[in-house]
């Protein structure tokens, strides 16, 4: 639609005062409703100033500047308010590796779990230690105050029958370090340098060790049988982990039938039936039981400290008492005899 210059009419009174004109221009008019005027209404300005208003050039005020297409608009926005522009943000957030970072906090707090736990068994092993710090003669009574707790029916006379004679306890005070899973390797070339040899040395027999190592515990008898692997070298027989978790007593007894076994590490109670089945635990080759008394676990409770553990030891896997296990009377018999010698870690 063709624009339409607006012109003032002279017919009706005198012309219009530019500064009136000026006034009207410059002055904003909102929009008060609809008009008689097309929507695209402009008013021609030069044709409205140009009628002679007794006013130079000079002394005319300057009119408002309008403005041109070149003119920019800036819309009044917030700064701090962040514009969508149509575009999806596809950086990575927190939430995208979250489960990486679970799984790593995780693992650190194991690793730390982990090595406060070796530090408190270090710790557990020193202070557990002082009654392996003791003589045999020192020890064969502390032994006996154990066996008073287990046997609480028995008379005075019946249980000096069955005392630990002090000749079959190996005297290892001597050794002053802590006595961890990690030092059994060197305690046992240190203090019993004829064992170190024979687990070196292949068996003869299937199921029969060199040697018993008792623990309360199946994670220490873990820990032991570990740390023991590497002394037996090329030759030595294997080190055979004995005890009831994950493991049914006709698998183990299937095992030791046919493996040859320098050193079987297990927890009392599993000793204890391996040494009563038949062509199971052997006691031909055996010259050493050793017993974990150092070991606390996370109640600070040694091997005697725990009421069942300290009951399969003289029950067990030393026959004592009147529910004694048949193997713990044949190995007892040994130990009084001074074929097996009896050692306390």
């Amino acid at each position: 639609m063709k624009k339409k210059n607006f012109q003032f009419p002279e017919a009706h009174g005198p012309r219009l005062d530019s500064t009136l004109i000026f006034l009207i221009l410059s002055y904003p008019m909102a929009p008060r409703g609809g008009d008689d005027l097309d929507d695209d209404f402009l008013i021609d300005v030069d044709l409205a100033l140009d009628a002679d208003d007794g006013l130079d050039d000079q002394s005319r005020p300057p009119l408002p500047r309008l403005p041109d297409e070149e003119d920019e608009f800036i819309l009044d926005t917030h700064p701090e308010e962040e514009q969508w522009d149509g575009i999806e943000d596809n950086t990575p957030t927190e939430n995208d590796g979250s489960n990486d970072k679970k799984r790593k906090r995780k693992e650190k707090a194991k690793e730390k779990r982990a090595k406060k736990r070796k530090v408190a068994e270090e710790l557990d092993a020193i202070n557990g230690s002082q009654n392996n710090l003791l003589s045999p003669e020192e020890i064969s009574s502390y032994l006996a105050s154990m066996q008073t707790k287990v046997f609480k029916d028995m008379t005075q006379m019946e249980l000096d029958d069955i005392l630990i004679p002090t000749s079959s306890i190996i005297d290892t005070s001597s050794y002053t370090g802590p006595r961890t899973d990690e030092t059994l390797p060197d305690f046992i070339n240190s203090t019993l340098p004829q064992l170190a040899t024979r687990i070196r040395q292949k068996p003869k027999h299937n199921g029969s060790p060199t040697a018993l190592i008792i623990s309360g515990a199946a994670l220490r008898v873990t820990d032991l049988t570990r740390s023991l692997r590497p002394m037996k070298g090329e030759k030595g027989g294997e080190i055979a982990k004995l005890f009831a978790k994950h493991f049914k007593l006709t698998d183990h007894i299937s095992y030791l039938q046919k493996t040859k076994i320098g050193v079987g590490v297990g927890t009392p109670d599993r000793i204890g039936k391996l040494l009563s089945a038949k062509d199971a635990l052997q006691t031909s080759a055996l010259t050493h039981v050793i017993l974990d008394s150092s070991y606390q676990d996370t109640k600070r409770r040694t091997l005697f400290d725990i009421p069942e553990t300290r009951k399969e030891v003289f029950e067990a896997v030393l026959g004592q008492g009147p529910e004694g296990s048949m193997g713990g009377k044949a190995l007892m018999q040994l130990i009084v005899k001074e074929k097996v010698k009896l050692v306390l870690f």
